[in-house]
């Protein structure tokens, strides 16, 4: 299971109630770029091991959005980069997802989804999100990055809604993201667009690459798999290029460098979230790159929006990824996973406060509970 440490509201005991065995954990309270002390890693191992479990693999030791950019101290934050890869690995953590995704690690526009059956969900509306790059953000250009009829159903939405309103769904678009509390503002994502000026997929590869070829040496050498985490949504938005979205993308992350610690994490949700991509063959593909793998489904929508379903249910079949992993993998390391992200059901409804996004934990365990039965079932 995810855990966002000793501030997370689903406690390290009722993680290994649900039957899980290990966490995936970060130190969120270490700014990005910074690196992480060996004492700080120990003490968060120590923590979840108290508790009865493992500490399988870091989600994430964020790359700083210099490192994105090409601009700053590259230097430096590069060597940072290594000295808390050789702090985790100094404790025994083998597996590190990181994402390269620029800006906004993940964007939906509806935190509470209603579904049918009374559960809550995230939600992308296409037209919602056209809304607050047209309308609060204000973009420059955005409108040719939305269709006219989008355009002109995202003014009238934003017409519906009073200033309260409007605050509240920016807010939700820019600072939702689980574990870290930036306090950002709209002039805040501003600037940190600019940076891109002039930045499209090959230089956003390009920099990747600079990355992995100065933090590979360094993984190999203490024995670390990195894990690069898809794009969510697995498509441009703001402007923004995207390189980890498709298997094509995927296949040349993976050529940059032929090396054991090079890998993907699989996450099914986001690259669901995608009609054009068959996760089936993209896992059969590329199965013995998978470092880690994140399970959960989307439920892809007539008119391109997306939210988040059960994971027996949605667009994806997770059967069917698991089966054709279990086929295609070679290599004898054991690779950690979790159930991703999971809807707000039952009790968990009447408590909003208290529930981080994606991250509730009976949803979540009904998902764990859902794939450890397929896993058992499997041949």
């Amino acid at each position: 299971m995810r855990w966002f440490g000793p501030a997370d509201p689903v406690p390290l005991a009722h993680l290994r109630q649900a039957g899980a065995s290990a966490v995936f954990t970060s130190l969120h309270d270490i700014p990005y770029g910074e690196a992480w002390p060996r004492t700080a890693v120990r003490e968060r191992r120590e923590l979840v091991e108290a508790a009865g479990l493992r500490w399988t693999a870091v989600e994430s030791i964020p790359v700083h959005e210099d490192l994105k950019t090409g601009r700053g101290d590259l230097a430096g934050l590069l060597e940072n980069y290594a000295s808390s890869l050789r702090a985790v690995a100094a404790e025994g953590i083998r597996t590190v997802v990181y994402n390269f995704m620029p800006v906004l690690d993940w964007v939906r526009t509806d935190m509470a989804f209603m579904l049918p059956d009374g559960s809550r969900s995230m939600r992308f509306d296409p037209v919602h999100f056209a809304a607050f790059d047209l309308h609060a953000l204000q973009r420059p250009g955005a409108e040719y990055d939305h269709p006219p009829e989008i355009r002109e159903q995202a003014a009238a939405w934003w017409g519906t809604l009073d200033e309260p309103a409007r605050q509240r769904f920016i807010a939700s678009i820019i600072d939702v993201f689980p574990g870290v509390k930036w306090g950002l503002t709209l002039d805040d994502i501003r600037t940190m667009l600019a940076r891109y000026e002039g930045i499209g997929e090959s230089q956003l590869l390009a920099h990747l690459e600079r990355f992995l070829d100065y933090i590979l040496p360094v993984a190999e050498e203490v024995g670390v798999k990195l894990a690069i985490h898809p794009d969510d949504p697995p498509f441009p938005v703001l402007g923004l290029p995207r390189i980890v979205s498709t298997e094509a993308q995927l296949a040349s992350i993976l050529d940059l460098a032929d090396s054991p610690s090079h890998g993907l994490c699989f996450c099914t949700g986001s690259l669901g979230a995608r009609p054009d991509n068959d996760l089936p063959a993209m896992v059969a593909r590329f199965a013995d790159r998978l470092h880690a793998l994140h399970l959960r489904s989307t439920t892809l929508e007539a008119d391109g929006s997306f939210h988040e379903a059960g994971h027996l249910d949605g667009t994806t079949d997770l059967l069917a990824v698991l089966l054709s992993y279990q086929k295609s993998r070679t290599s004898p390391d054991s690779v950690p996973w979790r159930p991703d992200h999971g809807l707000v059901i039952m009790d968990d409804l009447d408590k909003p406060e208290g529930i981080t996004p994606g991250y509730s934990a009976i949803g979540r365990l009904k998902g764990l509970a859902e794939i450890r039965g397929m896993l058992r079932a499997m041949p």
